[in-house]
C-alpha cells in the first residue's frame, strides 16, 4: 500500500511540472525586437518635440491567436498628446504577437516611457519649454479600479527622441 502511494505521489508530481511551461516572450523575436519596433513606429511629430514632450503612458491591449489587436485601453499618460503616437505604433504591430497556448485572446500591459536626447549645455529656452510643457499637461487617470484577471506586464519600452 505504501508503494502504491508513493508511486501515485511521484506520478502526480510529475504530472504538476509539465503544467509549468515557461512562457515564450509574446512579441515576435524577442525583447530587443520589440524595443526595436517602437522605437521606429512611435512617431514624434514635430509638434510634440517643439513642445519638448516627455512622459509615461501605460496601455492594455487585447491580442488574438493570430497576434491581431482587439482592443487597447489607454490606463495611464502623463499627458493626452502622448497617447496617439503609441496607439499608432501599437496598431502597425499586428500579427506580431503571440499569445499563451490553448488561450483564444491574451491581455498585455505595455508601459512606454518618452523622453528627448538631452543637450550638452541647457539654455533658458529649453528649460522654459519643459517647464511649460508640464505646467500645461493633460494627464489621463483611472477613475476607478482596473480589474486585470488574467494579464502579462512586459517590459517598459523607452522612446527617445532628438530635439533640434
Amino acid at each position: 500500500m505504501k508503494k502504491a502511494l508513493l508511486l501515485f505521489t511521484t506520478i502526480l508530481f510529475t504530472l504538476s511540472c509539465f503544467a509549468q511551461q515557461e512562457l515564450a516572450f509574446p512579441f515576435q523575436g524577442g525583447k530587443e525586437v520589440m524595443n526595436t519596433f517602437f522605437k521606429e513606429n512611435v512617431d514624434i511629430s514635430t509638434d510634440l518635440a517643439k513642445k519638448k514632450a516627455t512622459g509615461n503612458a501605460i496601455f492594455k491591449f487585447t491580442s488574438d491567436t493570430t497576434g491581431t489587436i482587439k482592443k487597447i485601453i489607454v490606463y495611464y499618460a502623463d499627458d493626452v498628446s502622448l497617447i496617439k503616437p503609441i496607439i499608432d505604433a501599437l496598431q502597425k504591430s499586428d500579427g506580431k504577437w503571440v499569445i499563451p497556448f490553448r488561450t483564444k485572446t491574451h491581455d498585455f500591459i505595455i508601459p512606454f516611457h518618452i523622453v528627448f536626447t538631452h543637450p550638452t549645455t541647457a539654455n533658458a529656452a529649453l528649460q522654459k519649454a519643459v517647464y511649460d510643457f508640464q505646467r500645461n499637461s493633460q494627464p489621463v487617470l483611472p477613475a476607478d479600479q482596473i480589474p486585470l484577471d488574467m494579464v502579462s506586464l512586459l517590459p517598459t519600452v523607452v522612446i527617445n527622441y532628438q530635439i533640434n
